[in-house]
């Protein structure tokens, strides 16, 4: 099933309620920090169960402490409703801010 892309407007109101995440291009995406490599290295796992769980899995980069996530519907060019449900998701599992 091929995803729809958002509007520029739909975009600005899907990212209202997701502080921190910023959109780049045609992706969107959010750096996590933790207090230590470890915990970062949990989150990671958590955000792949929800990405499995919703078949949309975004491009993760770990580091000291730091995690980013980056989120784009390849399929469709862009952002889609999939990247903000699963933005909103990873955004409920992670930890208080560092």
């Amino acid at each position: 099933m091929k995803r729809e892309l958002l509007s520029q407007e739909a975009i600005k109101h899907r990212l209202a309620p997701l502080p921190g995440w910023q959109v780049e291009g045609q992706e969107l995406v959010r750096e996590f920090r933790f207090p230590s490599y470890l915990e970062g290295i949990e989150f990671v796992r958590r955000v792949a169960l929800l990405a499995e769980a919703m078949n949309h899995h975004p491009d993760l980069h770990v580091g000291w402490r730091r995690v980013s996530v980056r989120l784009s519907t390849h399929s469709a060019g862009g952002l889609t409703a999939l990247d903000f449900d699963l933005a909103g998701q990873i955004q409920s599992t992670a930890p208080a801010p560092v």
